[in-house]
């Protein structure tokens, strides 16, 4: 189980002392990670990549770098201001990374880092299954709608 420490108790906490220990990589990584956890790090993650825009940006860039407007147009529906937000937290999570090259006008691309590339195979699954299983789920939401009324 993970405890979570306020900012102001990590002052002569245990956090503190283990996270200027040599120890403290070692403890973090051998951590077992339980998404049924609410307190687990790991919900996060599972969030992050279950979230709305998040397998739609990681299917477009398995392409290869996309520069933003590319991006943009290969998810459809997505507002830039949410592209934007969405690209920033992948960037900090370590998913996407972004280039910015020295050109007039500055070009910016985004691109998969390997972690994010190890989503790919999930993530295909995943599509897979929503394709060929989409009319199965609107036959059902129609006859439970029916029957509803």
């Amino acid at each position: 189980m993970l405890l979570c420490i306020d900012s102001d108790e990590r002052r002569n906490s245990i956090h503190e002392i283990l996270s200027t220990s040599k120890c403290y990589g070692y403890l973090v990584d051998s951590l077992a990670f339980d998404v049924m956890d609410p307190e687990c790090p790991s919900r996060v993650v599972l969030q992050r990549i279950g979230d709305k825009w998040t397998p739609l940006i990681v299917q477009a860039l398995k392409v290869g770098p996309l520069r933003f407007s590319a991006l943009r147009a290969a998810v459809g529906g997505i507002t830039p201001k949410v592209l934007t937000q969405t690209l920033r937290t992948l960037e900090r999570d370590g998913l996407v990374s972004r280039a910015v090259f020295a050109e007039v006008p500055v070009r910016v691309e985004y691109r998969l880092t390997p972690l994010g590339a190890s989503l790919l195979g999930p993530l295909d699954s995943i599509r897979e299954w929503a394709e060929s299983h989409a009319r199965k789920i609107l036959d059902a939401r129609d006859a439970f709608d029916a029957a509803a009324t």
